[in-house]
């Protein structure tokens, strides 16, 4: 009788793999190996991170998404343009002034915001014109271009922007008197969302007040920011959405937050301007952006913005405007002042500016200085000073615009912006991207990079940005230098950005100094804005 074991082993291989299953593996095997060959030979040109069948680089991304920028200053450094697969799509990310205005400018049309842009940041912007595209996003702008370019919005700005800063200046003399640290970036967060509350809504929320108070409708905002921006690298967030969990149902709850407040401030602005001609009394309709906009709506037709006249239209509008005109703000003005801390040599010419455009205005005034000794003193002093900073005046500050300037360069409050592709393109250096794609120009990249600012590209130096002869500032091209973007999106809130910063900044640097607290980390947060992830905590004192 033979033994089981011998049986088995005689029997040939067949018996327990029939031929057919065995043809049906190899050929599943050599499919398999084909496709990634043909992968791999699809991707023999692409310069960026190893991208892999299905995932793309999603796994090196997703492990580099806390240093995203410095990871992508890595790829760019070696590459003018790399390109970086993930499920479904692909981003090409471009740091070559060439490309930025090909892209920017050359061929506008073809790179719009998008689809897939639109669809990440609808539940926070909306229509409004950040997110908009075509004639939709025309409309808006040239209403927009008009009302940014009124002396009466300017006027306005240059109060609202001096009284806010010297609600600043007095929380910053009580912490000198008290010795308490503070974290600056929250105070110029909180400065900034009062004054574009102001501008924006014409509304007082005072979360600058002396108690620094919470507030909903500021928290629900940052939730918003930072949740909006995870979607860009979170293939499930759309599943999320659909069960309303994790991050997608704290972004409904912050939503329903921030649109329940600009809601009701809409209803008020609209029965405060009714009831104010019912009176007879228009001189008492307001200034700000979102009277404005009311006042086209009601206006009807293509010249009058027509299209501003429900309220939906008109929350897309002031909330892009709150986006711009506050995290933007606060965030350079966060880096300039821990630039300034670490470069001891560049506060200091700054404050020798000031000090002479000090003395120089109050001869130009007839004013005498008031002495700054004493709290009350203090007080009346830095008021005097701020005085002397009108709109035509604060022009006259060139190296604090030369290092506004260079802190965007180093530190621009969109380090990255993407666009949609709409056509099949191929860039001027020859990269070939597809419709249905992004191509994102990197302004944190194109700022450090040797090749679009020489080998002290990484180092920060305003004096890049001053002639040799009599130091008279100097522009470079908005291709290169894209804090503002370029082309027909250009900025337009550019000139009231720099009006805000520098008007902050003057007085500031004018009366304290300003210690970074030892030890403590000074690092960006991954949103679409850059601000540091754990705020800015100094030491304060006067230096008057």
């Amino acid at each position: 009788m033979k033994n089981p074991m011998e049986e088995a082993h005689a029997m040939p291989v067949t018996s327990f793999f029939p031929v057919a299953g065995i043809h049906k593996l190899i050929a599943i095997f050599l499919v398999v190996l084909s496709w990634i060959l043909v992968h791999k030979w699809s991707l023999r040109n692409q310069k960026g991170p190893r991208s892999w069948p299905i995932i793309g680089a999603t796994v090196e991304q997703l492990k580099n998404y806390h240093r995203m920028h410095d990871w992508l200053v890595e790829y760019l450094s070696k590459d003018r343009t790399v390109t970086v697969d993930m499920p479904f799509t692909s981003y090409t990310y471009i740091a070559d002034p060439v490309n930025v205005e090909h892209v920017l400018k050359t061929n506008f049309t073809n790179y719009p915001k998008g689809e897939v842009y639109r669809s990440y940041m609808d539940v926070l912007l909306g229509d409004g014109i950040f997110n908009a595209d075509g004639e939709m996003w025309r409309k808006q702008r040239k209403t927009a271009s008009f009302e940014f370019a009124s002396k009466n919005l300017r006027d306005f700005s240059t109060v609202v922007f001096r009284e806010y800063s010297l609600k600043l200046s007095s929380i910053l003399s009580q912490a000198c008197k008290a010795g308490r640290v503070v974290d600056m970036q929250e105070l110029f967060m909180r400065m900034t969302l009062d004054s574009i509350c102001k501008v924006g809504f014409g509304v007082e929320i005072g979360t600058l007040s002396p108690d620094l108070p919470e507030n909903s409708f500021a928290q629900a905002f940052d939730a918003a920011n930072i949740i909006v921006t995870l979607r860009f690298i979170d293939p499930l967030w759309r599943l999320k959405k659909f069960l309303h969990v994790g991050s997608e149902a704290l972004l409904e709850q912050s939503m329903k937050l921030v649109d329940d407040f600009t809601y009701s401030v809409i209803r008020r602005r609209k029965a405060e301007i009714l009831q104010a001609r019912a009176s007879g009394k228009q001189e008492k309709i307001k200034h700000d952006i979102l009277s404005r906009f009311i006042e086209l709506g009601e206006a009807g037709g293509d010249e009058g913005g027509g299209s501003f006249g429900d309220d939906k239209s008109l929350r897309d509008v002031v909330l892009n405007f709150v986006i711009a005109g506050r995290d933007t703000t606060a965030t350079t003005l966060s880096w300039f002042t821990y630039m300034a801390m670490t470069h001891p040599a560049v506060a200091d010419k700054l404050r020798r500016e000031l000090a002479a455009f000090e003395a120089e205005r109050a001869r130009e005034e007839g004013v005498a200085l008031a002495d700054a000794a004493g709290e009350a003193s203090f007080a009346a002093r830095v008021a005097q000073f701020a005085s002397l900073l009108s709109y035509d005046a604060v022009g006259k500050l060139v190296y604090l615009h030369a290092c506004v300037t260079e802190t965007l360069r180093l530190y621009p409050a969109v380090p990255q912006d993407p666009k949609g592709i709409v056509e099949d393109d191929v860039l001027p250096d020859g990269t070939k991207v597809r419709a249905g794609g992004m191509v994102t120009y990197v302004p944190y990249s194109m700022g450090r990079m040797e090749y679009n600012w020489g080998p002290d590209a990484a180092s920060f130096r305003p004096e890049r940005w001053l002639s040799g002869d009599g130091g008279a500032f100097r522009n470079a091209s908005p291709f290169k230098f894209t804090a503002f973007q370029a082309g027909p999106r250009i900025c337009l809130g550019k000139d009231s950005a720099y009006l805000q910063m520098k008007m902050a900044l003057a007085i500031l640097f004018r009366f304290y100094t300003f210690d970074l607290v030892e030890d403590h980390p000074v690092k960006y947060r991954m949103m679409t804005i850059l601000s540091m992830a754990h705020g800015l905590k100094v030491r304060v004192s006067t230096s008057v």
